[in-house]
């Protein structure tokens, strides 16, 4: 299907979005939207002929356990409402820990990587089929930015990319900003990605700012797209025209002129890199075969044999496996236990302060009290309890813990905010919401607190 160009929808720019002109499409993050009604705006897009594609963040496909059925049927339920061509999610892991390996779970609140290695793409593999199983619609994978990388990799990315297509025909979201990040950060060549992996199974194109901080590359989608990511746009145009391209911001919204700057800027990054016309059709390079064992520093282990058309489950011992290697390195990140063998440190430290800061952020976001009542207090306060309390669950939850971790502390000293702060906990912790009678006296005394 031929998207054309589009933006990512937020709630935050829904009206700049509406007044964009030449968007032919524009994608949701599907966890933001409820399952059974849209928000007014996507309504409105819909019905002026806008596609809608839905984009997952928290299935987790990559990780060691198998795909959460309602999660599954959460991004069906939002795709059929939406009338989606296809459904979007990530080829990461996004919690560890479980059944598994007998110990706590724990929530990473961000995309992880998965390591390039047979174990990993066997459990990838499952776990995307079953996803196909499940969905209404056709499925594309995007690859993700990272930090750091795994230590005894098989598979560069571009071979991950075409064996995990190769397996399960799912189809591929590039993101460019995610390869310029990977470029900075790893070492890893965008070119020699665009080369090995099936660009003929391109569903779309991701292209997002970021910005270097102490020589690390932060995707963050809160700044402009810089001149790399676009050059790496320019690489993929050069290959094959991709059937849709979609600027993604997340934070730090612009005005609407300067979102339509970028998608310019987009639009003629496209036309200088395509093909000239006496080259004939746009060339979509064939994916190459993954080396053999005995060509060199690409490939550290021999490969598989091909898998049959039904490969049957994956043995128990490869998810075990990973299980255990993936709780390591997310127990490091977020509960402080030591390092797995053969991990940068460094980049550890910086990768378990970006999780802690967007733990901080998002939690600012999803209860705006909390930063409210807590004054300029809140961030080192948020970031002082997450250095010794992961995330077991999602962001709201993660909410209410700092705030009974607050109160439980003696905090704040302020008794006017200690009050404030115990009424909104106690309004959003019970096991069921509040009577209106309740709400309504909760309301006149929380008028009378804050006098």
């Amino acid at each position: 299907m031929e998207l054309g160009i589009g933006i990512g929808w937020r709630p935050e720019i829904a009206a700049e979005v509406e007044s964009l002109s030449g968007i032919d499409w524009v994608e949701a993050v599907a966890e933001n939207l409820c399952a059974d009604h849209l928000p007014d705006s996507l309504v409105r897009l819909r019905e002026r002929g806008v596609t809608v594609v839905p984009h997952g963040v928290a299935l987790g496909l990559g990780g060691a356990d198998r795909p959460d059925p309602d999660r599954l049927a959460g991004l069906a339920a939002r795709a059929e409402l939406l009338g989606a061509p296809l459904v979007t999610e990530h080829i990461a892991f996004v919690r560890a820990g479980g059944p598994l390996t007998a110990s706590p779970k724990l929530e990473a609140g961000h995309l992880l990587p998965v390591p390039r290695t047979w174990d990993a793409l066997d459990v990838l593999c499952e776990n995307v089929r079953i996803a196909q199983d499940s969905l209404p619609v056709p499925l594309a994978l995007e690859n993700i930015a990272a930090l750091i990388t795994w230590p005894g990799e098989e598979l560069t990315e571009g071979q991950f990319l075409a064996e995990l297509v190769e397996r399960t025909g799912v189809r591929l979201l590039i993101d460019v900003a995610n390869l310029h990040t990977n470029h900075v950060n790893l070492g890893q060549d965008p070119a020699k990605a665009l080369d090995e992996l099936p660009v003929e199974a391109i569903a779309y194109v991701h292209v997002a700012g970021g910005v270097e901080k102490n020589g690390v590359w932060h995707d963050t989608h809160a700044h402009p797209v810089s001149e790399p990511v676009l050059e790496v746009l320019a690489e993929l145009r050069s290959r094959v025209d991709p059937p849709g391209v979609l600027l993604e911001r997340d934070d730090a919204f612009p005005p609407g002129a300067e979102l339509a700057g970028e998608l310019d800027a987009i639009r003629a990054t496209l036309r200088k890199a395509a093909p000239s016309a006496d080259a004939g059709p746009d060339r979509a390079v064939p994916r190459k075969a993954v080396p053999s064992a005995d060509a060199g520093p690409d490939r550290t282990a021999p490969r598989k044999a091909a898998p049959s058309a039904d490969p049957g489950p994956v043995p128990a011992g490869t998810r075990d496996r990973t299980a255990v290697a993936q709780t390591a390195l997310l127990s490091a990140l977020v509960a402080g236990t030591p390092a797995p063998e053969g991990f940068d440190h460094r980049r550890l430290r910086v990768q378990s302060r970006a999780l802690a800061a967007k733990r901080a952020d998002v939690v600012a976001k999803v209860a705006p009290e909390l930063p409210e009542i807590l004054g300029d207090g809140y961030r080192a306060a948020f970031l002082a309890y997450a250095g010794s309390r992961p995330m077991s669950g999602g962001y709201r939850r993660d909410a209410l813990d700092f705030a009974e971790h607050v109160l439980i502390a003696g905090g704040p000293a302020d008794p006017v905010a200690r009050r404030r702060l115990t009424y909104w906990w106690q309004d959003r912790s019970g096991a069921r919401p509040p009577r209106r009678t309740t709400r309504l006296v909760r309301a006149a005394r929380a008028v009378l607190v804050g006098k």
